[in-house]
């Protein structure tokens, strides 16, 4: 009896590599739930505060516009106003709430000292908290550099 020859295929062999994908998306879902919730853990400190009559919940820091316009006229917040009543109401503010800040805005042709004598009525009122303000320049101007003589 001759069957011929039996040929075997042989199975499909053991993979000795490990696929890396579904790892690689466990570990890339991980740290987007980490990413999410990580702001969150470091707000949840529970804390029991004590309590106490001096606190005031959810005062924001005060502040009143000064301006000097180009011709050093004084304006508190949009009411014009000359150097005594300027420094009698800004002794009020300072008396009633002395962290209050002033956002000077003065005009770039007012003098130099006509800007301190305004400061220094405020700085007289108790307020030691001034803000200058300012608008961006349009384009920056890179600085001049002095000509070397040859």
């Amino acid at each position: 009896m001759a069957f011929g020859r039996l040929e075997r295929t042989p199975g499909p062999q053991p993979m000795s590599d490990i696929n890396m994908t579904p790892l690689v998306d466990v570990m890339l879902v991980l740290v987007v739930i980490f990413i999410l919730t990580a702001p969150l853990l470091a707000s949840s400190i529970r804390l029991d505060l004590p309590r106490t009559e001096g606190a005031t919940p959810g005062t924001a820091p005060q502040f009143v516009t000064l301006v000097v316009d180009a011709s050093g006229q004084a304006f508190l917040d949009d009411q014009p106003l000359s150097q005594t009543a300027l420094a009698e109401r800004l002794r009020r503010i300072g008396a009633e709430r002395p962290d209050t800040e002033i956002q000077l805005r003065a005009d770039a042709a007012v003098p130099y000292g006509r800007v301190v004598e305004v400061m220094g009525a405020a700085h007289l009122a108790g307020l030691q908290r001034i803000g200058f303000v300012a608008e961006p320049a349009a384009t920056p101007t890179p600085p001049a550099s002095p000509a070397l003589p040859r």
